[in-house]
């Protein structure tokens, strides 16, 4: 039951700000408060879910695989890789991204004023994709080697 009335609170959680988008078209409000609301909603639906426990009861089978990794001391080590890696997606998914940004905006400016400028301006919108792309190697290499 309690379950029930956490999925139903993340589900009006999910609808709030599309419900506050078309209160806004209606009276001209700006998105500040939808925003305000989502960010609002979802750390409440985080808090009952770290309260509630959604994944699931925790069994005797549970308390031993814990135990055995404790003892084994690769539980903290596993951790950390796992930590590493989705931080280097991450963080090189976002440099990538500001970094495509101004590229091809720029890249969209020169070919706007010179046809022949497309091949460089690829070229440069490319290498910025490689930042991501050089994270998720180094992620693979945490996980895997």
């Amino acid at each position: 039951m309690l379950k029930f009335i956490v999925l139903c609170f993340a589900a009006l959680a999910v609808l709030s700000p599309l419900f506050l988008i078309g209160i806004r078209s209606y009276t001209g409000q700006r998105a500040r408060r939808a925003l305000g609301i989502n960010v609002l909603s979802f750390f409440a639906c985080l808090v009952l879910a770290a309260v509630v426990g959604i994944g699931g009861s925790a069994s005797a089978a549970d308390a031993t695989v814990t135990a055995a990794a404790a003892a084994s001391g690769a539980g903290l080590a596993e951790g950390l890789k796992y930590v590493g890696a989705a931080l280097a997606v991450g963080l090189s998914g976002i440099g990538g991204g500001i970094a495509v940004a101004s590229s091809a905006s720029a890249a969209l400016g020169a070919i706007s004023e010179n046809d022949k400028a497309f091949g460089k301006a690829l070229i440069f919108v490319g290498l910025a994709e490689g930042v991501a792309l050089y994270g998720l190697i180094v992620a693979l290499l945490l996980l895997f080697v």
